[in-house]
């Protein structure tokens, strides 16, 4: 599996234990964010992260920001993305059995890494549950081509 990780300057540390908790998985990560404090503007790596989800460059990816809300946005602008911000666990879960979302976003301001980690867990070991779900999320990514 390969994920790619996006993040702003509020994010630098998190995304620092973030991917390093996911090579230790075994997980290939590619770094689409910013390794530096020096502020910067979160859109460009919520739609970095974005694009490579939907080319099918990487497999899912995680974004990082102050609260994760403004990076996702970015992210689910893109045609394909369904991007969630979760602050704890069951979303994250429910987010990928009901929603098959291909993005998870939190926020570094928000919550701390080990419930990041939780939620990371919880997300990835999700399976989509097609069936009426699937009509759903069908229902959804319609809406892009409106």
């Amino acid at each position: 599996m390969k994920i790619g990780i996006g993040n702003d300057h509020a994010a630098v540390d998190m995304k620092n234990d973030v991917v390093k908790f996911l090579e230790e998985k075994g997980i290939e990560v590619v770094n689409y964010g910013t390794d530096t404090y020096d502020s910067c503007n979160y859109p460009e790596y919520g739609e970095k992260v974005g694009r490579a989800v939907a080319s099918g460059e990487v497999d899912l990816g995680i974004l990082i920001c102050g609260t994760g809300v403004g990076i996702s946005l970015a992210a689910n602008k893109v045609k394909g993305v369904r991007a969630v911000v979760c602050s704890e666990p069951y979303s994250a879960k429910l987010s990928r059995q009901h929603n098959n979302t291909n993005v998870l976003a939190f926020g570094a301001r928000v919550i701390g890494v080990e419930m990041a980690k939780m939620i990371i867990d919880e997300w990835l070991n999700a399976e989509f549950m097609g069936g009426r779900h699937q009509t759903r999320v069908d229902m959804i990514m319609a809406i892009e081509d409106k």
